[in-house]
């Protein structure tokens, strides 16, 4: 993310797992329901957090791009 971005954090559930660490999560936003594709942060890469689908997480997204996120914790 660049500096200066506003950057907005959402809830939702994992609805699928995909090669490459990427998620296809399913979120609330308001504008309706709808799907993003996640990745996982460093933090979680390193501590080794296991993200499976239908885990609740939390991401991490900008205002521009409201299709891609990070998902930055799992609940």
């Amino acid at each position: 993310m660049k500096t200066g971005e506003k950057v907005l954090q959402v809830s939702g559930v994992v609805v699928e797992s995909l090669p490459g660490l990427l998620f296809r999560v399913k979120c609330q936003s308001s504008s309706g329901e709808k799907e993003v594709l996640a990745h996982l942060a460093g933090r979680l890469k390193l501590n080794r957090i296991r993200v499976v689908p239908g885990d609740k997480v939390t991401m991490e997204m900008t205002s521009e791009n409201d299709t891609r996120g990070r998902i930055v914790r799992r609940l």
